[in-house]
């Protein structure tokens, strides 16, 4: 069983380090704490490299799996078993950011939010911490990996063998 996600299981791993050092780049240029008033404007850049993964994981699969074709569904499953490992590994990834990457980040933004008057201190302590995140990071794995390979599988297919392939 493995060897037939064998493909799908290293890309989830490298989308997972790539989420883990994105987080360090966001910690490291400031925005978990200095300029964490930009942290919601900046983290949505996040989306780039996330779609370059699955492009590439697509990309790969149809290539080494596939023998260069792959129709939308094979994309698709492949894509969607690359999000399940994802949303299954967030709980940890989570933890790692909050507790090893970025410890003061939800001291910071509770602190900002609640000088900001966004919202009151027990409101910003019931939104920003690890349980509410590690949940909140689980759906929008879920939600954004299948929206993310129903366009990238559309993309990435290939009905038609290349004529490389055909030698």
């Amino acid at each position: 069983m493995f060897n037939s996600f064998r493909t799908e299981i290293k890309w989830a791993l490298i989308f997972v380090a790539t989420m883990l050092a994105w987080m360090l780049l966001e910690r490291v240029i400031g925005l978990h704490d200095t300029h964490i008033d930009k942290h919601a404007i900046y983290t949505n850049f996040f989306a780039i490299p996330a779609i370059a993964v699955y492009v590439f994981a697509l990309l790969d699969k149809r290539k080494n799996d596939y023998n260069g074709v792959m129709n939308y569904k094979q994309g698709f499953l492949s894509g969607l078993i690359i999000t399940v490992i994802v949303t299954v590994l967030t709980p940890i990834t989570q933890y790692i950011t909050t507790v090893v990457i970025t410890p003061d980040f939800f001291t910071n933004i509770i602190e900002y939010s609640v000088q900001q008057g966004e919202m009151t201190r027990e409101a910003a302590e019931g939104q920003f911490n690890t349980k509410n995140y590690i949940i909140m990071g689980m759906v929008g794995a879920l939600i954004m990996g299948i929206l993310t390979t129903s366009v990238v599988a559309f993309f990435t297919k290939k009905n038609t063998p290349t004529r490389e392939n055909d030698i």
